[in-house]
């Protein structure tokens, strides 16, 4: 009799053993329980078997898994309380079954039990979860009078909590997928809405001229060379016409030529095999694998070396190359956006860079105005980074004075869009008041060598100069209204008119 329950105990323990080997191999949980079931068939004489789940949001029972049911079968479906799976999910009690002929409320819909005289038994325990039950393991067994329900039902019950975490870490599982592909769905969205051709700022001439070819080319797979100085915004319209192309789902891939040394430029866009090199211990894809299916933008293309120039040509030719190390032919389905501040053409007749990788290169060229070519979209330009800057800083700024816009407008902006951003940033940091005043701006627009704007001033020109820059803030906040203006700066109405006189100030030209 020992040997006997001995030997039962080690066929429980092998088979709780081989189902959480089973529960933990695979990330396919539907598999794992198919193997589950098939433990019990081999180790404990399981005719047929079927683990059930709740949906909750519509309160049906459906078989997640089965064995020995017929695939008819395993589409049934139950309500809750409806036969012996629904009572036992409904009540989350174990029930068991000696004599399924003999059980009137045995639905029989999974498994026609026609099988001649045989006699099955029939033991169901609920998968519980969060003390609530969520499903139901139930097993049909040969029927045997001197079978010890009490201890099946026990082990079933280990069987079905084994389940109930998998269940668990399962559903974890699914929730930070959806959770991430939700919050991937929203951040494309974002990039979207942030790079559309719309949240480009400027409407000069020039632009509009950047903007009708921005949008002819985005909706092909032609590839683009943007060209203009630095701080242009040449990567701001790389990612527009990405955005807005029919490859915005895929990746958009940036590589700075300039940033990355020569010796490592070509394993970073093409990849590695490992021992290409020491260090190389692992395979290392290329920036082009990376974006297939997608866009990549090479941003100062201008400092490729030559010996990289002549891999660059092959993938543009013949859409494919080889690892560092590699022998294996990779091919890709990428669009190709190069930018350049540099002059091209001086560096062909140079022999710094390649004509014919120039010639595939040159496909469609967007050429982008420097900003003292699109003096109208400065203002534009300012009055978005004030609240852009405002906001992040924290401060409420309203405007830019009148004197301010003027030495904005003077200034040539040799460092174009990128400088004009950094300019208002830190006019943002050192303005505690609610207007951008000229003495906020920096030093470089203020003096008569970088911008033209300003001629040495004596002190008292210099005071002259703040007071009438106050008085014009003042009379645009009040719409040319003096007794106001006074009031504001602190001062009388018969001051102030004298101020107006002396600096031959136009009150008319601030009502509106």
């Amino acid at each position: 009799m020992a040997t006997t329950e001995t030997t039962s105990e080690i066929r429980k323990l092998t088979s709780l053993l081989e189902i959480s080997q089973a529960l933990s191999s695979t990330l396919n949980f539907k598999a794992a329980l198919h193997r589950v079931l098939e433990v019990l068939e081999r180790h404990h004489n399981m005719v047929r078997g079927m683990i059930t789940l709740l949906n909750e949001e519509d309160g049906e029972i459906y078989i997640e898994a089965a064995n020995g049911i017929s695939s008819d079968g395993a589409r049934a479906r139950y309500r809750l309380g409806e036969g012996i799976t629904g009572r036992v999910i409904e009540s989350g009690k174990p029930v068991v079954v000696p004599q399924v002929s003999r059980e009137p409320l045995f639905l029989n819909r999974a498994a026609k039990r026609e099988l001649g005289d045989k006699e099955f038994s029939f033991i169901c325990v609920p998968i519980t979860l969060n003390r609530k039950a969520v499903g139901a393991l139930g097993v049909d067994l040969p029927f045997k009078k001197d079978r010890d329900y009490d201890r099946a039902v026990k082990f079933l019950k280990v069987v079905a909590s084994m389940v109930a975490q998998s269940l668990k870490l399962q559903r974890a599982i699914e929730a930070e997928r959806q959770r991430l592909m939700d919050e991937n769905i929203h951040l494309r969205q974002e990039l979207r809405e942030r790079y559309d051709f719309s949240n480009i700022i400027g409407n000069s001439g020039p632009m509009r001229q950047v903007y009708e070819q921005m949008a002819q080319v985005a909706r092909t797979n032609t590839t683009v060379l943007i060209r203009g100085e630095s701080g242009t915004g040449k990567e701001l319209i790389a990612h527009a016409i990405h955005y807005n192309s029919p490859r915005a789902k895929k990746p958009f891939i940036k590589v700075s030529c300039a940033a990355l040394p020569e010796t490592l430029i070509e394993s970073e866009l093409f990849g590695y095999e490992k021992g290409a090199f020491t260090g190389a211990l692992t395979r290392k894809k290329g920036r082009f694998e990376l974006a297939d299916g997608g866009t990549i933008f090479l941003d100062e293309i201008g400092d490729l070396n030559l010996s990289t120039q002549v891999k660059l040509l092959r993938v543009l030719q013949e859409r494919e190359f080889e690892r560092l190390g590699g022998t294996e032919t990779i091919r890709v389905n990428v669009r190709l956006i190069a930018a350049t501040n540099k002059d091209l053409e001086k560096a062909i007749a140079e022999g710094a860079f390649r004509e014919d990788l120039y010639y595939r290169l040159n496909v469609f060229t967007i050429f982008v105005p420097p900003l003292r070519e699109r003096k109208p979209d400065i203002l534009l330009l300012a009055d978005h980074f004030l609240e852009k800057y405002s906001r992040e800083h924290g401060k409420n700024i309203k405007r830019i004075s009148t004197p301010a816009i003027d030495m904005l407008m003077s200034y040539h902006w040799p460092g174009n869009v990128r400088e004009l951003e950094n300019c208002i940033e830190r006019s943002v940091l050192v303005c505690e008041g609610s207007v951008i005043h000229a003495h906020h701006l920096p030093p470089t627009l203020q003096t008569a060598e970088a911008s033209g704007t300003v001629v040495n001033l004596s002190l008292a020109e210099a005071v002259q100069a703040y007071e009438k820059d106050l008085i014009l803030d003042a009379l645009k906040t009040t719409r040319g209204n003096r007794a106001k203006a006074a009031r504001l700066l602190k001062t009388t109405e018969r001051i102030l008119n004298y101020k107006v006189k002396k600096y031959e100030i136009d009150c008319n030209r601030f009502r509106v």
